[in-house]
């Protein structure tokens, strides 16, 4: 059984402008009918699928490249997933923190706005870079 691009969309939760998307860089590759239509076996849904929870999971797409190469590669070695996925987890953390540090400068930059109708505003302010965030 085939699907139709919006049916491939609908059974594996990703847009039909990704789908698009993705098979334009590589990562999928569905037959074609006579008449150009795209044409999605199973077993490209399972990527479109596997790609979407990569995605979910902030994976960047040349590491979803590379975890689906892993995946579909059935002599992989479990040790380079894990690696990717480890290092991913640190690149998390990392980003993590930063957001962190992000919503304290601004919380301290709302923290001393007055909120009233004065023009003075230290958060534009900090924003322009008078004052240190």
């Amino acid at each position: 059984m085939t699907a139709s691009i919006g049916e491939a969309a609908r059974a594996s939760g990703v847009s039909e402008k990704m789908i698009r998307h993705y098979e334009s860089i590589g990562l999928l590759r569905p037959a074609r009918e006579a008449n150009g239509y795209r044409r999605y076996a199973e077993a490209d849904i399972a990527v479109l699928r596997f790609i979407r929870h990569a995605r979910d999971l902030a994976f960047p797409l040349e590491e979803v490249r590379r975890l689906l190469a892993l995946w579909q590669d059935r002599g992989r070695a479990s040790a380079e997933v894990r690696a990717i996925a480890l290092a991913h987890v640190t690149a998390l953390e990392e980003k993590a923190e930063s957001l962190r540090r992000m919503a304290e400068s601004l919380r301290h930059l709302a923290a001393h706005c007055h909120g009233d109708a004065r023009p003075d505003c230290p958060i534009l302010d900090g924003l322009e870079g008078k004052h240190p965030c």
